[in-house]
């Protein structure tokens, strides 16, 4: 048996739909959370504090909420020393952050510098980006500048290697 759509609240389209193309309209959505696993959740959202600036929002004794000025969501989940740690499978492969500057890129450069933690910086398609690994050894990349400023038009060779 198929489904039934749920009825949109208004109008002929369903939410979320281009009424011209039936498609969804791309503009209309972002990312607004990332929940991410991490073995030492203190570790973790010293490095991310430092790293990106985010602020705590809300602790409990095994998840943090950091939050961005932007409005971006950072959960980190705390789950034993022992669990398992998936590379090279289905999900994420690692999370590409915006510096509002090349200022601010290179200070992150320097924290990744200091924390052992960085693994390079490259450039492609009129933008640079620093890579390395959070404490809980996930890939980590912060770019300038952002889409709005260098659109990707093409898929960079490093996504293959990630």
């Amino acid at each position: 048996m198929g489904s039934t759509p749920t009825p949109a609240p208004s109008g002929d389209q369903p939410l979320g739909q281009d009424a011209d193309s039936g498609t969804a309209a791309a503009s209309a959505y972002r990312l607004a959370s990332l929940v991410l696993n991490v073995f030492d959740l203190e570790e973790s959202v010293r490095f991310y504090r430092e790293l990106l600036g985010l602020e705590v929002s809300h602790r409990t004794g095994t998840a943090a909420l950091l939050i961005s000025g932007e409005g971006s969501q950072l959960y980190l989940r705390s789950l034993s020393p022992h669990a398992e740690h998936m590379t090279g499978g289905i999900g994420v492969h690692c999370v590409i952050w915006t510096a509002p500057s090349a200022g601010e890129l290179r200070l992150c450069e320097q924290v990744l510098k200091v924390r052992h933690a960085h693994t390079t910086t490259q450039t492609a398609e009129g933008f640079v980006w620093v890579e390395g690994c959070d404490p809980s050894g996930d890939t980590v990349v912060v770019a300038h500048p952002g889409p709005e400023e260098a659109v990707r038009s093409n898929i960079i060779t490093r996504v293959y290697a990630w």
